[in-house]
């Protein structure tokens, strides 16, 4: 179930601060100091439910991960009635909340 949940956790924090920028045609981001990531004080309540079915098996926590960038958005538009189209989020949502959450600039 742990897997499936990572999954989860990992699709939130690239649906709010997965962005990779490039300089000089270098990555800049070389770890995660300067790459945000979801932290587990900051992770909400995740439930998982596996359903029985005849299908063959497949992968555990990738699924997970491609679904939560949609639904995030989706949880969003049903609070606030802003439909967000772009990734990451945290640019768009333009609170000082989510700005604050962004990981320090280190050169």
């Amino acid at each position: 179930m742990r897997v499936r949940e990572s999954g989860v956790v990992y699709g939130i924090s690239g649906a709010l601060w997965g962005e990779v920028t490039l300089k000089n045609g270098r990555v800049e981001q070389s770890n995660f100091h300067n790459y945000r990531v979801l932290r587990m004080n900051e992770s909400p309540p995740i439930e998982v439910h596996l359903v029985r079915n005849s299908e063959a098996p497949g992968g555990i926590g990738e699924p997970g991960t491609a679904v939560t960038a949609p639904a995030l958005g989706n949880a969003i538009y049903a609070a606030t009635g802003k439909r967000l189209r772009k990734l990451p989020l945290q640019s768009t949502l333009g609170s000082s909340r989510a700005k604050a959450a962004a990981p320090p600039n280190k050169a």
